[in-house]
């Protein structure tokens, strides 16, 4: 082969490669989604995949995704988040403080967006929500605050409650500022909070037959918890149960308050675009809820025999009849 026609070879095989700016364009990124197995989640994946869309990102044409659940058992989560990275996704979006903390002990190098993790601060997630640093950011929900704040709704729905049961997720490290702030408005109230730990999701049915043994005015649950069954269980045992996730009432919980779920997951979806687009998690600051809604589960309260007075209905988002 002559050399002239040996370079126009040469040059035409180059011709046919994509450059490496190029490649990197056409390379689809992996995001990885890591959750704790609960109804509540399955609303979550729902709705922030939704946003991705409306965001551009079509799953098998511009992003795929590797979803991950601890299917109610928290001690995968770990597991799951390393097998995350091994799998390279160019970032881990996590539900809830369990898995956040599972991705955050797995990688500090891929970038971690909250879609709503308890106290970030508190359990060492970020330095803080003006400066996270380190590869977490996201959005942070205003749960322990909430908790409290669940204290005097029920004190509103039943003047005359006298004692309220705390269930707290025992593998959430959550549970403690969770604790905190409802004993703290409880005692402020005069009221007795009794704390209820929970160490796994078989041991719900044992608590609630031992809370029936002396059973309290009402309940407020984590929502880390098996929902579902905790809201069967509440209106079996007839007592009033509350929790801050709008899925709470949806399951058959009596009433919920808290963040409005589907605007922080909408802002967690905008958090993910901007670090595809090259954004840094440490220089994004972690945003907290500015919308809440309040629901109320009707067919719940006359199913334990309650009145909701009509001023609590007409403050509430919705009432579910």
């Amino acid at each position: 082969m002559r050399r002239r026609e040996f370079l126009a070879l040469l040059a035409g095989a180059a011709a046919i490669q994509p450059s490496a700016s190029m490649a990197q364009r056409l390379k689809v990124p992996t995001i990885g989604v890591l959750v704790v197995g609960s109804p509540a989640s399955e609303r979550f994946w729902r709705l922030f995949q939704q946003d991705m869309r409306e965001l551009g990102y079509i799953e098998g044409r511009n992003v795929q995704y590797q979803f991950r659940s601890d299917m109610g058992q928290a001690g995968r989560l770990p597991a799951l988040a390393e097998e995350l990275v091994r799998l390279q996704v160019d970032l881990i979006v996590v539900w809830f403080t369990p898995a956040a903390l599972a991705a955050r002990q797995a990688t500090h190098e891929i970038p971690i967006v909250m879609a709503l993790v308890g106290n970030p601060v508190e359990t060492g997630l970020v330095a803080t929500l003006a400066k996270p640093g380190g590869n977490v950011t996201g959005m942070a929900a205003i749960g322990a605050e909430l908790a409290g704040k669940l204290v005097d709704v029920i004190r509103q729905l039943m003047p005359g409650v006298r004692r309220i049961a705390a269930l707290a997720n025992v593998t959430d490290p959550f549970s403690k500022p969770f604790l905190r702030e409802i004993e703290s408005n409880g005692a402020a109230a005069g009221l007795m909070i009794d704390p209820v730990m929970i160490p796994s999701s078989t041991e719900l049915d044992a608590s609630f037959s031992a809370l029936d043994k002396e059973p309290p005015d009402a309940l407020i649950i984590q929502p880390s918890l098996p929902i579902r069954r905790v809201a069967e269980l509440a209106v079996h045992y007839r007592l009033p149960a509350v929790s801050f996730v709008r899925d709470f009432a949806d399951q058959g919980g009596l009433l919920s308050y808290g963040s409005d779920e589907a605007d922080a997951y909408r802002k967690a979806a905008t958090y993910v675009d901007e670090i595809l687009k090259g954004a840094k998690a440490a220089n994004l600051p972690v945003q907290q809820p500015t919308k809440f809604q309040f629901v109320v589960n009707l067919r719940t309260a006359k199913a334990l025999g309650l009145t909701v007075p009509q001023s609590m209905l007409s403050r509430a988002d919705e009432v579910i009849e």
